[in-house]
């Protein structure tokens, strides 16, 4: 029987079934005798067991059914639930989520048997003691881990093992010709790195500007995906030097090293697309991981060795009330909605222009077709939104496992996990908030002995509360712990060159926690596997912001601190305010907007060189988008026209020549035609078919 049709059902099936297991496993941890938790664990163990044996994986079949055994005779009351036998259960899941993980990359299971993991097994149903190692970290599976060593010392070179096709190698003779250069490069990333497509995704950004990369492999799509191990290859056209080049790499954290040679085009090329012609990559496909991804969801979210569930139901679905549809399917359904709008806004305008003779009639359909397009665009955000619970489930696993490995005693308290965020904005944010639940746990949380010198309850508190606010969704990560202590921030800053005394003696707090997310920026006196690399939190927040999002913090030296993430509902379609700037049309973004004021010249008061505003007994500093964007002002006025915009707790006033009104509208990528730009975060078309540059006011800020 061919069953390679169901392989993807039983992949959903399968994670689903893992979810369930581990969150009752957390549960019996704390209630040994919960015969109804037992039980759902007996059944999900059966259930895979099934699955597997059905679909033909027989290592998987051999270890659910060894684990089906053993709550057997726990369900009988002949085994007692121990510490011991919930350490060994967590070790199978690892080992099954292994399995699976080579099921999505191979379609097969993979040839480790586990055979240690089963004869512990075995032992603790013979009640035999069994000698259990201390619980796998939250690393990639060992298949991955070992991507790098696996390379023998001296052949490091991969790109060697790549042809060029011919379109590239005819691009690369033609640069050549004109004095540039070919470059063969493969990256090799730190095994113990946590968002390693994030520093790709940096190297390819740093890139851009020295040269083009014709190919890469794996493709751009699987990197930016995370379909690959600790390394990839590139092919680059650069007029720069190698020194140069390999520097760059090298300036982003956690690159382990780079094999990068100057390379003679007629030794790569080939007249046919090459042994891996999948995995070419055109110029402009290096833009991995653009701000706006709208129009690049993957069809698949396969979450190879990232752990994130793709199911948007908890562990029990209700049955026969939701359907899966492939994601790829929803795009092309908000693409045409997108154009809906699009029409309807042009139809709009046409209507205004129209003099009196205008029938009340069209005036109808056109208020008709709003309506319609209103309701059809509100009907697929809610078919995208994803309950944020499928990236926070597996969070509490994470907590108990640190817990152990860090000898603290610890609590994660997680509250509105029903709040729902864009598919897109979800398949991005799970990295991000588990790098800082980490931080959270190895630097916010004290040792027992500190915390008891305090007057703190042994356990440590972790929050993790999610809410929906206007038009996005607030993430807050909050502990009980130390706090930040921003003298030794601002020290170690000092210290690393970072900054110099004079400027750390003039910083106030809030500066001082932002030096956190510089590049390579760690306070941890000793490095760890849980934190202390200087990694991560720059990382978080390029992640963050490139959602349209931002991240700030609030701390208090030892009473704790926040992390508060804010996230747009969409990346697709939003209200914005339409603007004029030197005569052409800008539009920002209606959550970013506090109010709009109507101020007179006169009223404006220099500070520090810097244009201010006094704001109800607030003051505000002024940004003059003629001069941003570098066109005349068409302001003649005794007036000026300002919008007052919000990021986290930083406010500032945009002037502008001239408010249109509000408008919904379409996001469009601009690509690489506007990519050193950061105050523009996209374009959209507006009725009369003029195309309008979006604000990006966190850039702005």
């Amino acid at each position: 029987m061919d069953v390679s049709q169901y392989l993807e059902i039983f992949i959903e099936e399968t994670k689903e079934h893992l979810q369930t297991l581990n969150e009752q496993l957390l549960v019996l941890e704390k209630e040994p005798d919960n015969s109804e938790t037992i039980n759902e664990i007996f059944r999900a163990a059966h259930s895979l067991k099934g699955m597997a044996g059905t679909m033909g994986y027989k290592r998987m079949q051999r270890l659910t059914h060894d684990m089906e055994n053993v709550f057997s005779e726990v369900r009988a009351g002949k085994m007692t639930v121990s510490a011991e036998l919930i350490d060994i259960v967590f070790q199978c899941l690892d080992a099954l989520e292994e399995y699976l993980d080579n099921i999505v990359n191979n379609s097969d299971e993979g040839t480790n048997d586990n055979e240690p993991i089963i004869q512990r097994l075995n032992a603790v149903l013979n009640g035999e003691s069994a000698t259990v190692p201390a619980p796998a970290k939250e690393a990639a599976p060992a298949s991955v881990q070992t991507a790098v060593a696996d390379v023998p010392a001296g052949d490091d070179e991969k790109f060697r093992n790549y042809k060029l096709a011919d379109f590239e190698s005819k691009a690369a003779r033609e640069a050549v010709k004109k004095g540039m250069h070919l470059y063969g490069i493969t990256v090799y990333i730190e095994e113990s790195c946590i968002l390693k497509s994030a520093r790709a995704f940096l190297i390819f950004k740093n890139l851009e500007p020295l040269g083009d990369i014709i190919r890469s492999v794996p493709s751009v799509q699987d990197i930016e995906d995370e379909r690959f191990e600790f390394d990839f290859t590139m092919y680059m056209i650069s007029g720069k030097s190698l020194e140069t080049i390999k520097a760059t790499i090298l300036n982003v954290s956690e690159i382990k090293s780079v094999a990068i040679k100057e390379v003679n085009v007629d030794d790569y090329a080939t007249d046919s697309p090459g042994n891996n012609a999948s995995a070419v990559a055109t110029v402009d496909s290096t833009e991995v991981g653009a701000t706006s991804k709208s129009s690049q969801a993957p069809a698949k979210k396969a979450d190879s060795g990232s752990g994130k569930p793709a199911t948007s139901g908890g562990s029990k679905p209700v049955v026969n009330r939701s359907v899966r549809v492939d994601i790829e399917k929803l795009d092309v359904l908000m693409n045409l909605v997108s154009e809906l709008i699009i029409a309807k806004n042009g139809i709009v305008s046409a209507s205004d222009a129209e003099t009196s003779s205008t029938t009340q009639a069209v005036r109808e359909q056109v208020e008709y077709l709003e309506n319609i397009t209103t309701n059809l665009h509100e009907s697929v955000m809610k078919v995208r939104m994803v309950p944020i619970e499928s990236v926070v489930n597996r969070f509490p696993r994470m907590i108990r496992d640190l817990s152990k490995k860090l000898d603290k005693k610890m609590e994660l308290y997680m509250s509105g996990e029903d709040t729902e965020l864009d598919r897109t904005v979800i398949d991005e944010i799970g990295d991000p908030l588990m790098h800082i639940l980490r931080n959270s746990a190895d630097h916010g949380l004290e040792s027992a002995e500190i915390r008891a010198e305090r007057g703190k309850p042994e356990v440590g508190s972790i929050f993790l509360d999610a809410y929906q606010d206007g038009n996005n969704v607030v993430i807050e990560v909050r502990d009980d712990g130390n706090g930040i202590d921003v003298e030794k921030v601002k020290a170690k800053a000092v210290e690393k060159g970072v900054i110099t005394q004079e400027q750390s003696d003039l910083m106030d707090d809030k500066e001082a926690v932002a030096l956190l997310f510089r590049p390579s920026f760690s306070t941890a006196e000793k490095i760890s596997d849980v934190s202390g690399r200087g990694v991560g939190l720059d990382v978080v927040k390029t992640k963050i912001e490139g959602l349209g999002g931002n991240i700030e913090v609030r701390t208090e030296l030892g009473v704790g601190s926040t992390f508060i993430i804010r996230l747009p509902l969409t990346l697709a379609i939003i209200q914005s305010l339409m603007v004029v700037v030197g005569g052409e049309k800008y539009a920002i973004p209606l959550s970013a907007i506090q109010t709009i004021e109507d101020i007179a010249k006169t009223d404006i008061k220099h500070v520090r060189e810097k244009e201010v505003i006094n704001l109800r007994g607030e003051v505000i500093p002024i940004i003059r988008l003629s001069e941003v964007l570098d066109i005349e002002s068409t302001n003649t006025t005794d007036n000026l026209v300002v919008v007052i915009v919000k990021k986290g707790d930083k406010q500032a006033g945009l002037v502008v020549d001239e408010l249109i009104g509000q408008l919904e509208i379409v996001i469009k990528s601009l690509g690489k035609y506007m990519n050193n730009c950061k105050q523009i975060s996209g374009a959209t078309i507006l009725g009369d078919g003029e195309v309008a540059l979006i604000l990006d006011a966190n850039a702005l800020l």
